[in-house]
């Protein structure tokens, strides 16, 4: 117990996150052989928004990402358009103090996130200023949110409420969103709203609130081939096809004036890289970072459409877009993986329960670059990480039900 105590921050976060993920998968074939009582299941509940509270005061430990939302909200409370200038922008400098910007990330580069989202920086800035917990406190709210909607889901599908326990005690979440604060954690309810909605046949509601969660990050937008599929008429077609993009494009107009809004998404889209298992095997063969990027566009869009024309149910139908989104991915961060995993209490499937776990030795290279500068993930993780991950989704694809 001494050794563990002596560790760095990021190493205990390490062993914590790897050693967490294996108990989930422990926790889950008990969710799927056994029964557990009510009283089981809202004292785990409770344990899981315990954790989150737990963790809500401590800083960032697996990534910076979170000092990157606080500049960017300072920068907007000074009035400034976030979009005009880099973080290292002498224009910038009479914002800087010690913590900002001198902790955010690639310091020249400027932002990739949409003005929803920086609308939200902005509010977690004026709770807080420069400390993190006003940001984490939003998020724990959503994430709360999130619970309560997947028992509405749950209840809905006649699924039983114990698997709700696959979301609420996975490590994944509650480590990016509850420790490392990732805005992700906000677009979630979104996308499960989104659902409900459309389950309910409040479609055109349902399709806004699709574009409101794409303001967070655009995933649900590999969900539209399946939505058109689903529907009968050309209208309600071209509806899926528009109205969730009018949230989205309108949310710019203000920005668009002073700056250029897409300029650092558009240099994140080109040369980022990480954890991506199609592209790194592709892009070991190819060895040219654009045609490996656009050959997997290409490879998701005709498995998207493949699976849109097979016209399954919603809820199935929109786990497996997003799994083939993570799949063909250049680039996959743990924290992405929790759009899947938010869907895993309405479709159990193995696969995403894998990928929860296995997600995990991400933190292997985060490790590696902290302590040495390196920032290097070894071939054997992504191996591991991802095959017995897709060898599950391929025996679902075939059997057509989860299977424990």
């Amino acid at each position: 117990m001494q050794h563990l105590f002596a560790l760095r921050p990021v190493e205990l976060y390490t062993v914590s996150f790897i050693a967490a993920s294996a108990a989930y998968l422990v926790l889950a074939m008990v969710l799927h052989r056994k029964e557990i009582s009510q009283r089981w299941l809202y004292g785990l509940l409770a344990l899981g928004l315990l954790i989150r509270v737990v963790l809500l005061p401590l800083p960032p430990v697996g990534s910076d990402d979170m000092y990157r939302y606080l500049w960017e909200g300072k920068v907007q409370a000074a009035g400034i358009n976030p979009y005009r200038y880099a973080p290292d922008a002498p224009e910038l400098e009479p914002l800087h103090s010690p913590l900002l910007p001198s902790s955010v990330n690639h310091p020249s580069m400027k932002t990739v996130y949409f003005p929803f989202t920086q609308w939200v920086f902005w509010l977690g800035y004026q709770i807080s200023g420069e400390e993190t917990w006003g940001l984490k406190l939003m998020l724990l709210v959503a994430e709360t949110v999130t619970l309560v909607l997947l028992f509405i889901l749950l209840k809905r599908r006649g699924t039983p409420e114990k698997f709700v326990l696959l979301y609420a005690l996975c490590p994944l979440p509650i480590l990016q969103f509850g420790l490392d604060g990732h805005i992700d954690g906000l677009g979630l309810p979104l996308l499960l709203l989104a659902l409900l909605l459309w389950l309910r046949d409040r479609k055109s509601a349902a399709l806004l609130l699709l574009g409101l969660s794409m303001s967070i990050k655009p995933v649900a937008l590999v969900l539209l081939p399946m939505l058109f599929f689903l529907e009968k008429d050309l209208r309600s077609r071209v509806r899926v096809l528009l109205l969730p993009f009018v949230p989205l494009a309108m949310q710019f107009v203000p920005y668009l004036i002073s700056a250029d809004p897409f300029e650092g998404l558009a240099f994140f889209g080109t040369h980022w890289t990480f954890n991506g298992a199609v592209f790194e095997m592709l892009d070991s063969g190819i060895q040219d970072n654009q045609k490996t990027r656009l050959l997997c566009g290409l490879l998701l869009a005709v498995c998207l459409l493949a699976a849109a024309v097979r016209r399954r149910s919603l809820l199935p139908g929109a786990y497996d877009a997003i799994f083939l989104l993570l799949l063909f991915s250049p680039v996959v961060h743990p924290w992405y993986v929790a759009w899947l995993v938010v869907l895993l209490p309405l479709w159990p499937a193995w696969s995403g329960t894998l990928y929860a776990a296995t997600a995990s030795l991400t933190a292997l290279t985060v490790l590696e670059y902290q302590v040495t500068g390196n920032w290097v993930q070894p071939g054997w993780v992504l191996v591991v990480e991802y095959l017995p991950v897709v060898i599950a989704w391929l025996y679902e694809q075939r059997s057509r039900k989860v299977r424990v």
